[in-house]
Order: C-alpha cells, then structure tokens, then sequence
C-alpha cells in the first residue's frame, strides 16, 4: 500500500517559508499542508479547517490527555498543536503532507517520525530578514527587535535539519524545494512502496520469453 512522505520545514518570522511553500503546492500535486489545531481566536478572513482548526482550550487539553498531538506548544495565551490522526490517514492514503512548524515541534516530531523529511529555510542575510519584517508595516520598532531576536534563537536550530535553503532568489529557493520533493519521490524504498505493482508487471516473466 503507497504511503506519503511526512515533510518538516521550518524558517525564522520572514524567511518567505510559507511562500515557498504556496509555490511548491502549487507546482506539485499530492502533497499538502497539514492544518494545525489552535485556542486562539479566529481573524478577520481565515476560515475554519483552511487556516486552523479553531478550538477551545478544554477541547485542546482533552486532546493532549488523549495523545492526539504529533506536536503541542503554547505561544504567548494560545495553544497550537499537529494532529496525529490526521496526518496519519493522509500518509496512510499515500497523500505527502507537510507540517510547517518550528525547531521545538520538529524535535518532537523527529522523535515519533524518524523517516520524516525535514528542511530549514534561511534568510541571505539579517538585513534582508530585517527589512522583511519592516516592510510588513503592521510591528512598531519594539515588535520588530522582538521578531528579530526570536528569528535568530530559531535560526541557531538550522543544523539539527537534514536540509537547508536560502532564500535569497524566490524562483531558485522554490526550485530547491520542487527538487527535494522530486528526489525524495525517486527515492528506491518510496518507488517500491509507490509503483509496486508496475514493478512486479515490468518484472513478472511472459510466457515464451527468456
């Protein structure tokens, strides 16, 4: 039975992470993001089970005691968390999922998943970091310095990846991570696993033929 890859990617606030990842979904079919569970309340414009999944917190705390999280943490008064059954029945169906999350998620998960793919984006430098948080227009100064040093704290985290982009040219960065995906699909385990009964047609003897 075809089973889908489990792919971590992480990056620092203004790496371009979730538009590398809008890219590759829309280059590449049977894969998708993972929709995480929050607490926190629903903005203007997100749709429920699109953006999040929007829970309460007895909700969220009765599925932590129940070991329903690949993942949980608490960020600020919010929780978030990855659903472990959900993910798992999209790999079951031989569905690629992706979970867009940080170092500290990814640990736990890697812990459970140790097949799972993981990938680190980078900025080309901390100006051009800086200037992406800026341009946003939405931070005073005080928030920006804020962003900045968490990015750094999650950047020291890249080398616990497997793999590392950085994104300085869009179009190369997404070509990276459309490559990766590719290569990991050409994998020989993930062929066997994908294309086993057209390997056994290509390889089952013919009648007549030697």
């Amino acid at each position: 039975m075809s089973h889908g890859t489990l792919y971590i990617v992480s990056a620092p606030s203004g790496a371009g992470k979730t538009s590398l990842v809008r890219a590759l979904l829309a280059q590449l079919d049977g894969i998708q993001v993972s929709v995480s569970h929050t607490t926190r309340m629903m903005r203007p414009g997100e749709v429920d089970g699109l953006n999040y999944h929007f829970v309460d917190v007895a909700t969220f705390e009765r599925m932590v005691e129940r070991g329903d999280f690949f993942e949980y943490a608490q960020v600020f008064d919010n929780y978030y968390g990855t659903s472990r059954p959900a993910v798992q029945a999209l790999l079951a169906a031989g569905q690629d999922v992706i979970l867009e999350i940080d170092w500290q998620g990814a640990r736990q998960v890697r812990e459970q998943m140790p097949d799972a793919v993981s990938v680190f984006v980078l900025p080309p430098s901390r100006e051009a970091l800086h200037e992406r948080l800026s341009r946003r227009g939405t931070d005073d100064a005080a928030t920006i310095d804020r962003r900045m040093r968490d990015a750094i704290s999650e950047m020291s985290h890249f080398d616990e990846y497997e793999h590392v982009i950085v994104n300085d040219d869009f179009d190369a960065a997404r070509n990276q991570l459309v490559g990766l995906v590719l290569a990991e699909r050409s994998r020989l385990e993930r062929v066997r696993d994908r294309q086993g009964p057209l390997i056994q047609a290509l390889l089952s003897r013919v009648e007549g033929v030697e």
